[in-house]
């Protein structure tokens, strides 16, 4: 598949999974991705402190207004050149004040926030504050601020309420601003050609079952068009794992110390299973949830920075090129 018509063939890309399975790393990845390109980029964070900028190479944390992380012209580790990356934070609060200033109650509207008055109207109307938020996405994508919107949604358990909140208020709201928003809102989530979820995973039984499950959850309660399945942290395959020890240090004029042969077996050992379980779990993934699979390798570092986010940018650009044209939403 194009990776540029893979990036655009919807404007709002939201990356969701359980915590902890790299979701913000591979928000970064693709963002990267698409602007080597030639797409200008989005970043829209939601949770704050996520560690998207520190990926991206900057130290700031996100605010409400938009920063410039990578400007149009820029290259990549290996001189490709970029077009631009921005990004910027998304909050109920800021959504909220930038809703009622756009609606003529400019003076009003600072003090309503500083008042609290959000989180009464939040515990009154269930969903609201993520309808403000998504509203905000919604109209990031019809002002056409980039080619594509990346958005780095909420946590698993969080990302189904948050990705459901516009269906529940449009059920329950008759009539009135509210429904409008929601109806706009479940319009843009349920329309392939202007949004889709792409789901991030780890090969292991937990991030499996929730993935699986968020998966159906938001294809029944959304419609949502989903992605490809992104799983995170793949172990590279290692020849001669099953080679005794003793014999290749021989062979290579080494001597070992007592007890390193053990541990150098024990050490295969364990690769080798983590191989295989890794394996049966993107066999049960393939088999619970029938979409495309693109798999990163796990880079064996605590610090994310700019340089491995392009080696992840790399191999979620030979995994998009391996997919073919068109099946990439489901």
């Amino acid at each position: 598949m194009d990776i540029a018509g893979f990036c655009t063939q919807s404007s709002v890309i939201i990356v969701a999974g359980k915590g902890g399975v790299g979701k913000t790393t591979v928000s970064a990845a693709l963002a990267r991705t698409a602007a080597r390109s030639g797409l200008s980029v989005l970043i829209v964070e939601l949770e704050g402190k996520s560690g998207l900028t520190s990926a991206l190479g900057h130290t700031e944390l996100l605010t409400y207004d938009e920063v410039v992380l990578s400007p149009d012209g820029s290259r990549s580790d290996d001189g490709r050149p970029m077009a631009e990356i921005r990004a910027r934070t998304l909050t109920p609060d800021d959504a909220l004040l930038e809703y009622l200033i756009d609606h003529g109650l400019r003076r009003v509207s600072r003090r309503l926030v500083n008042s609290g008055a959000l989180d009464v109207v939040a515990t009154a109307v269930p969903g609201i504050r993520d309808i403000l938020v998504l509203g905000k996405v919604k109209q990031l994508e019809r002002t056409r601020v980039a080619d594509v919107i990346v958005v780095d949604a909420p946590a698993a358990g969080h990302a189904i309420t948050f990705l459901t909140s516009a269906q529940g208020l449009l059920d329950s709201a008759r009539v009135g601003p509210i429904r409008a928003q929601a109806a706009d809102v479940v319009e843009l989530l349920s329309d392939s050609a202007r949004c889709q979820v792409v789901l991030v995973t780890l090969a292991e039984e937990t991030p499996v079952n929730e993935t699986v499950e968020t998966a159906f959850r938001l294809e029944d309660r959304v419609g949502a068009s989903l992605g490809p399945v992104v799983v995170n942290g793949i172990y590279p395959h290692l020849d001669h794992l099953d080679a005794d020890p003793r014999g290749a240090a021989a062979a290579a004029g080494v001597t070992l110390e007592p007890g390193e042969a053990d541990a150098l077996r024990a050490a295969a050992d364990f690769r080798r299973r983590r191989e295989e379980l890794q394996a049966e779990q993107v066999t049960r993934l393939a088999d619970g949830l029938p979409l495309p699979q693109l798999w990163l390798p796990n880079l064996f570092t605590t610090e994310i920075g700019l340089r491995e986010v392009d080696q992840l940018a790399d191999a979620l650009a030979a995994g998009l090129e391996r997919l073919p044209a068109l099946e990439s939403a489901s």
